[in-house]
């Protein structure tokens, strides 16, 4: 009998061990003031991210070290795989980058629009979503909106 329950415990802890180790690893670069910034990565946490949140005081020069044009900084910056994420996007459209791995450095919800995950407020309209394409650093174009 209690070898039965040793074996039941031990599957339930590989189980659960398997489970966390198969979260997708995330390193979101936020200002250390920013309150939604912080918000987004529990938004990616609730949502199956493993987040690493690195706090810095010079986001610019994250964001130029990713060929990030001016015109397309978000709030924060999110590696997740070999793709950037800048700013406020929603996890569903993260997680169809991730799966159809599209030829594209990343994705950018340029500023902090309101309604988007992590910022509050209600939404007005449609939000674009730019894809960051290859090669000049000026080269962008809207792969969605939600």
């Amino acid at each position: 009998m209690k070898i039965m329950k040793f074996l039941a415990v031990s599957l339930m802890l590989l189980y659960a061990a398997s489970s966390f180790a198969s979260q997708t690893a995330a390193k979101l670069y936020k200002n250390p003031n920013c309150g939604c910034c912080g918000q987004y990565a529990e938004y990616l946490e609730r949502n199956g991210f493993d987040v690493e949140v690195i706090n810095t005081e010079d986001l610019t020069a994250i964001k130029l070290e990713h060929d990030v044009p001016e015109e397309m900084f978000g709030c924060h910056t999110t590696l997740i795989e070999t793709y950037l994420f800048e700013g406020h996007i929603p996890v569903d459209i993260v997680n169809t980058v991730l799966e159809e791995k599209p030829f594209i450095r990343g994705l950018s919800v340029p500023g902090m629009p309101a309604g988007s995950p992590g910022m509050g407020g209600n939404k007005r309209g449609s939000i674009d979503v730019y894809a960051l394409n290859f090669g000049p650093m000026t080269s962008s174009t809207i792969y969605t909106s939600f």
